[in-house]
């Protein structure tokens, strides 16, 4: 099952996930990000946005699919609720991201995300799964 919990922090908030997989945990990650935006009960999975993103590591792997969700959102206007990953290793990622655009009348926008920090970033393998922290400039 997957599952994210806030992590408090000073002038910043973040989301530490859990998953069985590095695949769960980074799209559980992903949904704790949008919950911060809005609530994920008001959010239709109606709508597909593929997404592949390249990086050095898996930490800067995390950091690119969470800004590339953070730019879907920004650059579209959509709530994103559920999101799949098709294929993952150390530094590449194929997935999608279900959501719908932003409708005043439904939605309400809680936080502003300004970007995805690197600050205290986790990608911990663990024997119940993977773990994963991330720090949200807010």
């Amino acid at each position: 099952m997957m599952q994210f919990e806030l992590i408090e922090h000073t002038a910043d908030i973040g989301v530490r996930s859990f998953g069985a997989t590095i695949a769960e945990a980074f799209e559980t990650a992903a949904a704790g990000m949008f919950s911060l935006l809005a609530d994920p009960g008001q959010i239709r999975d109606r709508q597909e946005f593929p997404v592949e993103v390249e990086a050095e590591d898996r930490e800067t792997l995390l950091v690119e699919w969470l800004n590339e969700l953070l730019y879907i959102y920004e650059s579209r206007g959509v709530l994103l609720k559920r999101f799949h990953i098709r294929e993952i290793s150390d530094t590449r990622l194929l997935g999608s991201a279900y959501g719908e655009p932003i409708d005043p009348g439904r939605h309400e926008i809680r936080t502003d995300i300004k970007a995805v920090t690197y600050y205290q970033l986790r990608v911990k393998q663990r024997k119940s799964g993977w773990l994963t922290e991330v720090i949200f400039d807010v």
